[in-house]
């Protein structure tokens, strides 16, 4: 989940809301790193052996 603070915008855990990641000064750097996480949180499936 992405939000908008004073400093930026911030990746957020949706369960927890603990930070994943900012402030980004856009919303696009903001979304690219929602990208990364959601790749990074479904990595085993892609690559089990």
């Amino acid at each position: 989940m992405i939000v908008k603070r004073k400093l930026g915008y911030y990746v957020l855990s949706e369960k927890t809301k603990r930070n994943l990641g900012g402030p980004y000064k856009t919303k696009q750097e903001a979304l690219k790193r929602l990208r990364q996480v959601e790749f990074f949180k479904h990595f085993k499936k892609f690559f089990k052996k």
